[in-house]
């Protein structure tokens, strides 16, 4: 099969076309053809900083973590799923699992679903991990009717989709960008926007919750914005973080009584550890989906498989709109 590959890891490292056997079906897996694969932040992490990080796969290595497709073998033991059925998933791309930026990728059943039937499959592949992401976030922070959210970072990949989830929980949304083009994404999903560019934490609380803070805070932008988060939060308020590598000082989170859920949605992939929780979650987003409450934005440039290098430097030049997604 056709594939693109890394032989070295570094800023500067190439994608490369590559013949690789075609994935053998094993049980509790499938095997699918990739139609198109998303690319995350976390990808581009593994691209420049290698074995650094202690989720890189060896090299020469088949990345790419988000993708949909059309399932081509069932193995042993696999309900649910038969050959021909369209899925999405976020399954390889790290470890030992191979990724999709192949033609064909084997995948553990239990993290896939059956694609949104309203979805191209360019939009599908956009959504595993930013959704997964988005819904655990707002699920372990107890987000619900009637509370008035925040998401810092609404137009991001993780934040436009969480801003959706949190309207379609029934909460009173809000979120953080920067420049009209952030800000008008931010308002066309029904959220009231915040530009934090111009306005300080303590005058946006004060303007939209007369100064008692948010109930819920999902922070897609976290390092050293946690600070603003704990700033922004209300008592006994819940924080939901994407980004908590950093030192801090927690005392602001005490004298407020905060609790803070760090989301890495990796952990089922790398450690085998409740895998099936990630299919579930996208067969709900997919009926979220198709009922019309969620979708995601895509950036308008275009890639096709032996354009993954541009793809991935689109994401980290800061210019994408939307997930980049590569056709394959």
């Amino acid at each position: 099969m056709k594939s693109m590959i890394l032989n070295a890891y570094g800023a500067d490292a190439k994608f490369e076309p590559a013949e690789l056997p075609r994935p053998s079906v094993k049980p509790g897996h499938v095997v699918l053809r990739v139609a198109a694969s998303s690319v995350n932040t976390v990808d581009t992490m593994i691209k420049g900083m290698g074995k650094d990080l202690p989720l890189s796969p060896d090299l020469p290595a088949v990345l790419g973590m988000d993708f949909a497709g059309t399932i081509e073998d069932v193995g042993e033991g696999v309900s649910g799923f038969a050959i021909g059925d369209e899925v999405y998933g976020c399954a390889g791309g790290l470890a030992d699992l191979q990724g999709a930026l192949a033609e064909y990728m084997l995948a553990d059943a239990r993290l896939i679903a059956h694609k949104p039937k309203s979805l191209s499959m360019r939009e599908a592949a956009a959504l595993p991990l930013v959704g997964i992401t988005a819904f655990e976030g707002l699920k372990r922070a107890g987000a619900t009717t009637g509370q008035k959210v925040l998401v810092h970072g609404g137009a991001g990949g993780v934040g436009h989709l969480a801003i959706q989830l949190a309207k379609h929980l029934g909460a009173d949304v809000y979120a953080t960008g920067r420049g009209q083009a952030q800000l008008d994404v931010i308002s066309g999903y029904g959220a009231t926007a915040i530009d934090f560019t111009t306005q300080q934490v303590a005058d946006y609380v004060a303007q939209h919750t007369g100064g008692a803070g948010f109930d819920v805070i999902f922070d897609a932008v976290g390092g050293a914005n946690m600070t603003n988060s704990f700033e922004a939060a209300a008592l006994n308020g819940q924080i939901a973080s994407t980004v908590a590598l950093l030192e801090l000082d927690l005392s602001p989170a005490h004298f407020k009584g905060l609790t803070l859920h760090v989301i890495f949605m990796l952990i089922p992939m790398l450690y085998d550890h409740k895998r099936e929780d990630h299919g579930a979650i996208l067969a709900k987003l997919a009926e979220i989906v198709d009922a019309g409450a969620l979708k995601p934005l895509l950036d308008e440039q275009r890639f096709g498989f032996d354009d993954v290098g541009s793809a991935y430097d689109r994401l980290t030049s800061g210019q994408a709109m939307g997930k980049v997604v590569v056709d394959i």
